[in-house]
């Protein structure tokens, strides 16, 4: 199911990806905050990163332009320590596309929300 994905990420990390990649941004939260709760070492923003730049997109798709921009802002920042790579993520590709989709939006503007690009949600990429 895996095979891409180094041996020591945690189940939860992994179907939190899962959920990220299939854009039910929901769901990814779901397991991506029990991993969060779950860890104690720095690792556990990464995986905070990446669950808010799910709800951004989660609430782009629900009309919402102030929390899409807001989560995906402070995921990205988030994400940023973690650059290039944590466990085998390519975390700069990540950040790169969803500056980009930020950008967007925010050239979009509060009313066209709707109008937003979703072939450009990115999916989070294994290091090869």
């Amino acid at each position: 199911m895996h095979q891409e994905a180094p041996q020591d990420v945690p189940e939860l990390v992994l179907k939190g990806i899962e959920e990220f990649n299939r854009g039910e941004f929901f769901e990814a939260h779901e397991y991506l905050e029990d991993a969060w709760r779950a860890e104690t070492r720095q690792i556990r923003y990464l995986y905070q990163g990446i669950l808010q730049v799910g709800v951004g997109f989660y609430h782009q798709q629900n009309g919402n332009w102030a929390g899409a921009t807001s989560l995906l802002r402070n995921g990205i920042r988030r994400l940023k320590d973690f650059e290039p790579e944590a466990l085998g993520i390519d975390v700069a590709r990540l950040i790169r596309q969803s500056e980009d989709c930020l950008k967007e939006l925010e050239s979009l503007g509060k009313e066209k929300v709707e109008d937003f690009d979703r072939s450009q949600v990115p999916r989070i990429a294994w290091v090869k």
